[in-house]
């Protein structure tokens, strides 16, 4: 885990979604891909007061690597002090302390955030009372369990460990763009060169190839393509090599591919898809897969090739 990449997260105050939504007790790991769910880095809470049902933990610890895995990409996320310091700000500026989640899933009443604060000096700080072991920076919460339900799955020892949930933004987002165009690039010039020596040996055989074409494909492909092609055309056409873009208007338009054509395409979609992110509509991740035809183009190919060998 140590040699995976690290994306430093932070909250870009002109996103008014940015910043940590609730606190969740839990007890295993519950990790969400477009949202930060830190249950695999979670902290043992400690119970203060029994009688008054209070317990501490930590929310977040700066400078920890914290695993994430998005599809097949793995790699370490980390939060810098100013970041946690600006994390526990929000949640109280937005009226947080009463969102409290079980975990990350149901939103529950009667447990609050009663106490807040970041760690200016580990030897001094009030949380080596707790043995929390807290560092410098990290942020500290003190919460009072009112719902007897949920007081008793913690006395069960249910729920062990407090871990927040919200958006960040990525540091890295423009550098992941750019790679994400080079793989796309790098899959469709797999395409092209595949073709290309298919062609080649149709030449040198000097035989006469009769090859079976379809087109009855979905619509939704078709609309995929064009909107692909609309897409691309906002972002002044950066997007996919020239391969993709002949694909696409082919599909736009409805003409007949082969069962070849549609073996590579099912290649293509089947790789591309871990970047379609339909929420950006100017990552090339997004406007790629579309010009393919998308998740019905690749449904449809599946189906293309399963019936016919």
């Amino acid at each position: 885990m140590e040699d995976l990449p690290i994306i430093e997260l932070f909250i870009d105050e002109e996103k008014s979604e940015d910043g940590v939504q609730a606190i969740s007790l839990v007890e295993y790991p519950a990790i969400e891909e477009n949202f930060v769910a830190l249950s695999s880095h979670k902290v043992e809470f400690k119970t203060v007061n029994e009688e008054k049902r209070i317990i501490v933990g930590l929310a977040l610890v700066p400078n920890k690597k914290i695993y994430r895995r998005n599809k097949n990409y793995e790699y370490n996320i980390i939060f810098s002090e100013d970041t946690v310091r600006k994390a526990s700000e929000l949640y109280l500026k937005s009226l947080k302390n009463n969102s409290t989640t079980l975990e990350h899933q149901e939103l529950t009443t009667g447990v609050s955030v009663i106490e807040s604060w970041v760690v200016e000096d580990a030897t001094m700080d009030k949380s080596n009372l707790y043995g929390l072991n807290a560092v410098k920076g990290a942020w500290v919460v003190t919460m009072k369990v009112d719902n007897d339900e949920v007081w008793q799955d913690v006395k069960d020892k249910k729920y062990l460990g407090l871990s927040i949930e919200g958006m960040f933004s990525d540091k890295q987002e423009e550098l992941s763009k750019e790679d994400i165009l080079l793989e796309l690039e790098a899959i469709e010039q797999e395409e092209a060169e595949y073709l290309l020596s298919e062609i080649k040996g149709i030449i040198e055989n000097k035989t006469d190839v009769e090859l079976k074409s379809f087109s009855d494909y979905p619509e939704s492909v078709s609309n995929n393509a064009k909107r692909g092609i609309e897409l691309n055309e906002k972002v002044n056409n950066r997007c996919a090599t020239q391969v993709g873009k002949v694909r696409a208007q082919q599909l736009a338009d409805r003409k007949p591919i082969t069962m070849e054509t549609i073996k590579r395409m099912y290649s293509y979609l089947s790789r591309a898809e871990a970047y379609y992110n339909p929420s950006d509509t100017e990552a090339c991740g997004t406007i790629s897969y579309l010009l393919w035809g998308g998740k019905s183009a690749k449904s449809w190919a599946e189906s293309k090739i399963k019936a016919n060998g």
